[in-house]
């Protein structure tokens, strides 16, 4: 059974129950639907009037006594492609949104207590799992990779564990087959019964789960590898669709009634305007054009000897094409379900973070 913390409920823990009346009752005032990528739904109604919008200023505060338990070098080893974490980004954003998960945490083992007295047996701990969802290059991984860093620091050390989701993509061989190579990373794409099998079987304590490894240099799933995770305490689950609710395949025959997100803990949104995140997008693209795509055994070789005009267009296509089609279609319809939604500033810096209330 997953323990529901949407309410910002703390089960048993007292000193939990308090922490989190203080998270809830310190905030930035609401400014109203943000009407840029889609604040206002198509009835006109508000999809964030279940947040709670508090500014940078007034979310780093909520730290409280978090420390800092990471180093420059730490961040340097973690950072994506042109982005500028900084040692700021993560006591202002980062520490406040740890210290809010480990509360949540404590009290999701408190309710597992609760139960197990209960049913008069032990149930045994089952993992956390969090989920991060965003589009592509809006700079999810990196997100999950400090996020991951932070989270086994905290005092009591748990195991923590980071998959995403691009192990799961069909191999390259059945989306060409199914006509689906120019939809990767759209939701049919994935094998969803081999997603929720894995998320299953962690959440029913098996002591050690598989998952397939995808390799973005060959861009295509690696045969015969796999990633073992063997009980963590806390699971972060990222990916660009995981928080999708769809029930249909592309073949159109239908699939279980069980999705992905049943099994989230937590799930956080990755947001920003579709300026911004384009830009990352093209200049990503042109980055990994004057170094990885120049590897022979890179999939995008053929783009390695692109004029920086020629790239930037090809880039641009790439983006409306595909990546943009997929965050206006599957992406950002999703992002009013996520529990915590991060919205960045066009320098990649987090300015805005609304947390939900129901």
């Amino acid at each position: 059974m997953v323990a529901d913390v949407r309410d910002g409920s703390a089960g048993s823990d007292p000193e939990a129950r308090g922490d989190l009346r203080q998270l809830q009752a310190v905030g930035g005032r609401h400014r109203g639907p943000d009407r840029r990528n889609g604040g206002l739904k198509p009835d006109g109604s508000d999809e964030f009037s279940a947040y709670e919008a508090f500014t940078r200023a007034d979310w780093a505060r909520l730290r409280s006594s978090t420390p800092l338990t990471l180093s420059e070098d730490d961040l340097a080893s973690m950072r994506g492609v042109n982005e500028q974490l900084s040692l700021t980004d993560v006591e202002e954003v980062y520490l406040p949104l740890s210290r809010l998960l480990n509360l949540h945490f404590r009290s999701a083992r408190s309710l597992s207590g609760v139960r197990d007295e209960f049913l008069g047996r032990l149930v045994g701990s089952r993992p956390y799992v969090i989920a991060v969802a965003g589009s592509v290059a809006v700079g999810k991984s990196t997100f999950a990779r400090v996020l991951r860093a932070l989270l086994a620091r905290w005092p009591d050390h748990p195991r923590v564990a980071l998959v995403t989701t691009d192990g799961f993509l069909h191999p390259n061989k059945v989306l060409e087959a199914r006509g689906l190579m120019s939809r990767k990373g759209f939701p049919e794409s994935y094998d969803r019964k081999r997603m929720i099998q894995f998320l299953a079987s962690l959440k029913a304590g098996q002591q050690v789960v598989d998952a397939p490894v995808y390799s973005h240099q060959s861009y295509d799933i690696v045969p015969g590898a796999i990633e073992r995770v063997e009980q963590p305490d806390v699971l972060i689950f990222e990916g660009l669709n995981v928080l999708q609710t769809s029930t249909v395949e592309s073949t159109g025959s239908p699939v279980p009634s069980v999705v992905v997100s049943d099994f989230f803990d937590f799930s956080i949104f990755v947001d920003a305007e579709e300026a911004f995140i384009e830009a990352w997008y093209l200049n990503r693209f042109l980055s990994l054009q004057r170094t990885v795509f120049r590897n022979p055994g890179s999939y995008f070789h053929h783009y390695k000897d692109l004029t920086p005009s020629e790239a930037t267009k090809t880039a641009g296509k790439i983006w409306r094409d595909i990546n943009l089609r997929n965050l206006r279609d599957n992406i950002l319809p999703t992002r009013e379900r996520a529990h915590l939604v991060l919205r960045k500033r066009a320098d990649h810096t987090v300015d805005q973070i609304r947390l939900r209330q129901i």
